[in-house]
C-alpha cells in the first residue's frame, strides 16, 4: 500500500493533494488521476481540545523520576485530537467530523480501495474540515480510566452489523447491488481501520462515555469558532451520533448536525432534545440500504429498523416544535446499495453532494448569528 502526499509551495501557500490515507495498488488509473488533482490548502495543523488533567498525591522528585507510583505527577487525558485543513477557496462553513465505534478520523479521509474520502470531497466544495479522534481513541488515546483492549476475533461481527452482506465460507459476500468495494484487498483494508478504545472494557461499546466525548467535541467546536469566527456543521457517524446529540449542551456554536446512521435519536422529553430545539439547530439523519429489505434472519436488520424509527420519531417531535429535522432514506432518494459506511462506498461522492445540497438549503451561511 502507498501513502501519497504531493506538495508544491506557491507564494507561501501549500498546494497539494492529500490522498487521505492509503491508495490501493489495484486502483484504476482513472481513479489515480482524479485523486492527484491538486487541492490548495491555506492552513493545516493538529491540536488537542478539552480533556482533564489528573494529579496524583505526593511530591514528584526529579532525582527519582523512575519511581513507579507516579506520586506528584500529572496525566493530561480524555481530550480530542483534531486534524484540520482550511482550503484557499473557502466558501462554506467549517465541518467537524466525529467517527463511530471502533473507528478513527481515518474513516473520513480515505476509502478501502483508495478513492478520496469525504474530507477531500468537502474540501473541494469549499469547506474547511476538522477531523476528530475522540477521547481514548487513535491519536487521543490517553485515558483517565483503564480499559481492556480485546483480542477477540470479531471482524465478521462488525461486517454483519454494518450491513455489508453475509460472511460465508470465509468469504465476503456483499449484498446484491452493494456499493461496498468488495475485492479482497479492500476488505482487508476495511478491517484494518478498526481502532481500539483505550478506556472501554466492553467489546460491544456498552460502556461508551458519550458525555465525556461530547465535552471534548464541544471544546473542539469552540476552538474552531476562535480560529474561524464561524459556527460548525457537526457530522457524526454511528456511535458518534450518541455523543453528537449531547454536544450543544456544552457549546452554542453548532450550526447544524448531519448524523450518518446514528444509533438512535433522543426522545422529545430529553435534555439534549430541549437544548437542540432551543438553539434551533437544523438536523438531518442519513440511512442507507438493506434496512427495509434486509435479511430478516440477521439480527442487525431489525436492530437498524428500530434505530432508524427513533430518528423518524425525533423528526416528528422536532418539527412539531417548529424545528428543522429530516430523515434521508437514501433508497427513497434513488440512491441504493449503501451500507453503514456510506461515506466510504463507491458512490460516496454522490452522497457527499446530497449532503452539500442539504447544507445549502438548510444552513445559514454565516453560521455565527
Amino acid at each position: 500500500m502507498k501513502y501519497k502526499l504531493f506538495y508544491l509551495t506557491m507564494a507561501g501557500v501549500l498546494s497539494f493533494s492529500l490522498l487521505a490515507g492509503c491508495t490501493s495498488q489495484a486502483a484504476s488509473s482513472q481513479t489515480e488521476t482524479a485523486n492527484t488533482e491538486s487541492l490548495v490548502i491555506a492552513d493545516q495543523g493538529i491540536f488537542s481540545a478539552g480533556g482533564i488533567t489528573v494529579t496524583s498525591e505526593g511530591t514528584f522528585s526529579p532525582e527519582d523520576h523512575w519511581e513507579e507510583t507516579g506520586a506528584g505527577q500529572t496525566a493530561h487525558v480524555d481530550h480530542a485530537n483534531v486534524l484540520y485543513q482550511i482550503p484557499e477557496n473557502e466558501t462554506g462553513l467549517p465541518m467537524v467530523f466525529l467517527h463511530g465505534y471502533g473507528q478513527s478520523r481515518m474513516g473520513w479521509m480515505t476509502t478501502p480501495d483508495g478513492r478520496e474520502g469525504w474530507s477531500d470531497l468537502f474540501l473541494r466544495m469549499g469547506h474547511s474540515v476538522f477531523l476528530i479522534d475522540e477521547p481514548r481513541r487513535g491519536e487521543a488515546g490517553a485515558t483517565s480510566v483503564s480499559g481492556d483492549i480485546s483480542t477477540k476475533t470479531l471482524d465478521q461481527r462488525w461486517y454483519t452489523q454494518f450491513r455489508i452482506g453475509r460472511w460465508e465460507d470465509g468469504q465476503s459476500v456483499a449484498n446484491e447491488g452493494s456499493q461496498f468495494p468488495n475485492d479482497a484487498e479492500s476488505v482487508d483494508q476495511f478491517f484494518r481501520q478498526m481502532t481500539p478504545d483505550t478506556g472501554m472494557t466492553s467489546d460491544m461499546g456498552s460502556d461508551f462515555d458519550g458525555e465525556m466525548v461530547a465535552k471534548a467535541v464541544a471544546a473542539s467546536i469552540d476552538e474552531v469558532y476562535e480560529m474561524t469566527g464561524k459556527d460548525s456543521i457537526l457530522v457524526t457517524h454511528s456511535q458518534g451520533g450518541r455523543a453528537g446529540w449531547l454536544v450543544p449542551q456544552y457549546t452554542e456554536h453548532v450550526a447544524a448536525i448531519v448524523a450518518i446512521e446514528p444509533g438512535g435519536a433522543p426522545t422529545a422529553d430529553s435534555e439534549e432534545f430541549r437544548v437542540m430545539a432551543e438553539q434551533d439547530i437544523p438536523i438531518t439523519m442519513y440511512f442507507g440500504d438493506y434496512i427495509d429489505n434486509g435479511d430478516p434472519a440477521i439480527q442487525a436488520t431489525a436492530a437498524w429498523q428500530g434505530m432508524r424509527q427513533t430518528c423518524y420519531d425525533f423528526t416528528e417531535s422536532y418539527r412539531a416544535q417548529g424545528g428543522n429535522s429530516s430523515v434521508i432514506d437514501l433508497p427513497k432518494e434513488g440512491i441504493t446499495g449503501n451500507d453503514h459506511f456510506m461515506f466510504q462506498d463507491l458512490n460516496n461522492d454522490v452522497i457527499a453532494e446530497h449532503v452539500e445540497a442539504w447544507i445549502q438549503e438548510n444552513v445559514a451561511e454565516n453560521g455565527a448569528e
